[in-house]
């Protein structure tokens, strides 16, 4: 069986033969395609948009055939109705099934077109939901910070406002593409609700992820911690709520004093330089402002972007893990911390209440409500045993839900009921 994927990013392997470093997102992809393609019977293909691409590139790898096409612009509708480009790529497969990762951007409607022009079966994994993120990507921001420009969002144009917005106008391929085809492949039952008000006739199919090779090799242990650490993933954005934790580490201080907040990725509050200052964006901007206000400069740590094995250690390293978002669907984040056995606390939404089962695994909260979120962090920091009870019960669920050669298995089921 021929199957070619649609993803958002070239996998590890394909940008090495690119010569480029190997971007640290996307990793659930790595292990499914590698338990993918060690399969005698299945003939994996992988294609990816490259902005600065001209025309179609064939890369061979060991196991995988990769094909780099041109960005596929979201206000071309010529473009949106059928790249030349993807048809080239659908000839040279001939794939059985063309399995698409994600809806946020306009190749993935563009292949879905492409696909039933030449009558090829598609189906999409839900990952995020740009047309419904939208609705949240605010997150209870001041109205100021909501239409405030700084420089960098003047000139580009690109001010929280406006990016809202652009995240609406994503929506509308999204959309377009979910009602077009009969199966989509998700895991909570938030993808599934929403996938299933936008096209009632689509096939819904339940498939797990897999998660990096890094997090199925160890095991948090409280006497290796750093106590009174808590540890967010990923902030560049309002909807992955820093503000919230922000507004909650008085609270944390009131009675831990020596709480660390470590932050993986750039430092969006920099502003060293001139060059700094001009490029920050609004909602950095926010940001600095909350931690001069809560005069929070000693107790925020940017750690920068994080390979594979410098992100599991800074999860292990960390007392609590927390994941504060407006809006998700199963974050990988959550995932990742839970197989370790972080304890964790986490915003109750999207998908989440499925991974993560309030006081039994975790805390669960309201999102928009940080004084919860600090109430549940220093019930972590102050109980031994209920981090250790908690560490063992959602490791032991997360080894489940991301068990490799189950969701391997399952997927390959998908694959031949489509067929």
């Amino acid at each position: 069986m021929k199957i070619l994927w649609l993803t958002n990013i070239p996998l590890p392997e394909a940008s090495l033969l690119l010569n480029e470093i190997p971007s640290p997102f996307g990793g659930w992809l790595i292990n499914a395609s590698r338990d993918l393609s060690d399969q005698n019977d299945i003939e994996l293909s992988i294609a990816f948009p490259r902005n600065d691409n001209n025309d179609l590139q064939i890369l061979k790898g060991k196991k995988i055939n990769y094909y780099s096409f041109p960005k596929v612009d979201n206000e071309d509708t010529p473009s949106l109705e059928g790249s030349l480009r993807l048809k080239m790529i659908l000839d040279k497969v001939k794939p059985s099934i063309v399995h698409i990762f994600g809806t946020e951007y306009a190749h993935s409607l563009a292949m879905v077109n492409a696909c039933n022009d030449k009558g090829i079966e598609t189906v999409i994994s839900i990952q995020g939901l740009v047309s419904i993120i939208a609705k949240h990507y605010m997150a209870c921001l001041p109205d100021r910070i909501q239409k405030r420009f700084t420089f960098r969002d003047f000139i580009r144009q690109d001010n929280l406002k406006q990016q809202q917005k652009k995240f609406s106008v994503r929506g509308k391929s999204e959309i377009e593409a979910i009602q077009k085809v009969n199966h989509v492949i998700g895991r909570t039952t938030w993808d599934k609700a929403c996938v299933t008000q936008i096209n009632s006739k689509v096939q819904y199919h339940f498939c797990n992820e897999t998660l990096r090779d890094e997090f199925y090799k160890h095991i948090w242990d409280i006497d290796k911690c750093e106590r009174f650490s808590i540890f967010l993933s990923q902030v560049s954005y309002p909807i992955k709520g820093l503000h919230f934790m922000l507004q909650a580490m008085p609270l944390i201080l009131k009675r831990f004093p020596n709480t660390k907040l470590y932050i993986a990725g750039h430092n969006i509050t920099k502003s060293d330089t001139l060059k700094e200052k001009l490029k920050k964006t609004s909602y950095a901007k926010y940001i600095t402002e909350l931690i001069k206000k809560y005069n929070l400069m000693k107790n925020v740590v940017f750690t920068g972007l994080l390979n594979e094995k410098k992100m599991c250690e800074r999860y292990l390293k960390s007392n609590v893990f927390v994941c504060p978002s407006s809006i998700e669907n199963s974050p990988n984040s959550l995932g990742e911390a839970m197989i370790l056995g972080v304890p964790c606390v986490a915003s109750d939404v999207g998908g989440v209440a499925d991974m993560l089962k309030h006081k039994e695994e975790g805390f669960v909260y309201q999102s928009d409500a940080p004084y919860m979120l600090a109430y549940y962090v220093c019930e972590l920091f102050q109980n031994e045993n209920l981090a250790l009870n908690f560490s063992r019960k959602a490791s032991d669920h997360a080894l489940e839900t991301h068990d490799r050669e189950k969701n391997t298995k399952r997927l390959i089921e998908i694959y031949r009921n489509i067929a």
